[in-house]
């Protein structure tokens, strides 16, 4: 990683007046990521590449830095596996791009993937799930999943407040539930506990974002997710203070069902809500009646997943972790290190998470190159080992070959 640019450089995008300026050659620091972050990152730099130079002919250029997190920051880092200074250099550069990070399950370390979003309160997962036509689905019309999923980053019980079964702590808590809120009915020797917390700022700016992007991107509905039947003063509260966001902020009117509706200009949108289980099962009947979905953090985990299976599953869902300032693009899988280093991942989550990127900092014509070549180099069938053991007549084809297809059929859509 370079040593740290002054911000008054003529290649650190900076965010001015409510927006980025981004210069024509904006250093972007990127984390290769762990396990199968060693085959999928290079394409991605490839393509995106590739793609720039295609729109602008010269004109512009991303010069990419490597900043460190995770297994190979700890070689880098004498065993750190999350330094300080990639932390800093995503604050200073504001935008980045990484691949998949290792999560322990049970015991160990805590997800660096969250540890990131809460470090720079990159409080909005934003999520598009959309078919690419080629893409075998489970779902007979997958084409009718075209959902823009606004998830909670930094709240819920991702927080990471909680104690284990049996430790001092749990029963130190216990006792003051007891003692002080005659809460009891549960054992602390055997007993986790969490805590989930959900708050009115956090809430309303997500909302506010949302509103803001169905506004700008013309969507006719938004749909606010929750469990409030149960959880009333944390998912309740959470579809309360988005409806005041609506209210209060964008003039939203209720309609006699309770739905509230915002007008602009000779068009309106509608915002519903949904209880979470109820909205399984509407994402599988009716995909085609949302637009934009709000939701807190573990419920969105859940959403986010369960549509990308609908349209081939999360090889080819995009993300991104968004605050006021910095944004941070990613796959939405796993590393799975039994592939790693075998030059069989499929690197199309992380090439539309580049597009999201490239969107975001304003090149929308290398965005289109880049879906276009994504979608064409699909369309023709030619797939990694997940998708072509579903698609018959296929040609199967390595991580880095589909890289140089989609460079090979970079096209406007």
């Amino acid at each position: 990683m370079p040593a740290p640019t002054d911000a008054s450089q003529p290649n650190v995008i900076r965010y001015e007046g409510g927006q980025l300026n981004v210069p024509s050659t904006p250093i972007i620091p990127y984390i290769q990521g762990d396990g199968v972050g060693i085959d999928i990152t290079p394409v991605m730099l490839d393509v995106v590449d590739a793609a720039v130079e295609k729109a602008y002919k010269g004109q512009r250029k991303i010069l990419w830095t490597e900043i460190y997190c995770g297994e190979k920051a700890a070689q880098h880092y004498q065993g750190e596996w999350f330094p300080e200074a990639s932390v800093d250099a995503l604050r200073q550069f504001k935008v980045g791009i990484k691949g998949p990070l290792t999560t322990p399950i049970g015991g160990g370390f805590k997800s660096l993937n969250v540890a990131l979003r809460q470090q720079l309160d990159l409080y909005t997962c934003l999520r598009p799930i959309r078919w690419i036509k080629g893409v075998p689905s489970p779902v007979k019309k997958p084409g009718n999943v075209d959902i823009v999923l606004f998830r909670e980053n930094t709240e819920d019980t991702y927080a990471g407040i909680e104690w284990e079964a049996g430790s001092e702590d749990v029963r130190k808590l216990h006792a003051f539930l007891k003692s002080e809120l005659e809460v009891d009915g549960f054992d602390p020797s055997n007993t986790g506990i969490g805590i989930k917390p959900i708050s009115e700022f956090a809430s309303k700016r997500l909302m506010r974002n949302a509103i803001k992007y169905a506004i700008e991107h013309d969507l006719p509905t938004i749909t606010v997710v929750h469990k409030g039947n149960i959880m009333k003063y944390t998912e309740g509260a959470f579809l309360g203070w988005c409806r005041e966001v609506a209210r209060e902020e964008f003039g939203a009117t209720a309609d006699e069902y309770g739905d509230l509706t915002i007008a602009q200009d000779d068009k309106t949108i509608v915002i519903n809500e949904y209880i979470a289980d109820a909205m399984f099962q509407q994402l599988l009947l009716t995909p085609e009646l949302f637009s934009v979905v709000v939701t807190t953090n573990l419920n969105g985990d859940y959403f986010s997943d369960a549509l990308a299976a609908q349209v081939g599953g999360v090889g080819i869902a995009p993300g991104a972790n968004i605050g006021d300032e910095i944004a941070l693009f990613e796959p939405t899988h796993g590393t799975a290190p039994r592939m790693a280093g075998l030059d069989r991942a499929n690197p199309t989550s992380l090439l539309l998470s580049a597009e999201m990127m490239l969107r975001h900092i304003g090149w929308d014509r290398a965005a289109d190159y880049l879906f276009g070549g994504i979608k064409s180099t699909i369309s023709n069938r030619i797939l990694t080992d997940d998708l072509h053991v579903n698609v018959p007549h296929s040609e199967r084809v390595s991580c880095s070959e589909f890289g140089r297809y989609v460079i090979k059929n970079l096209k406007l859509r």
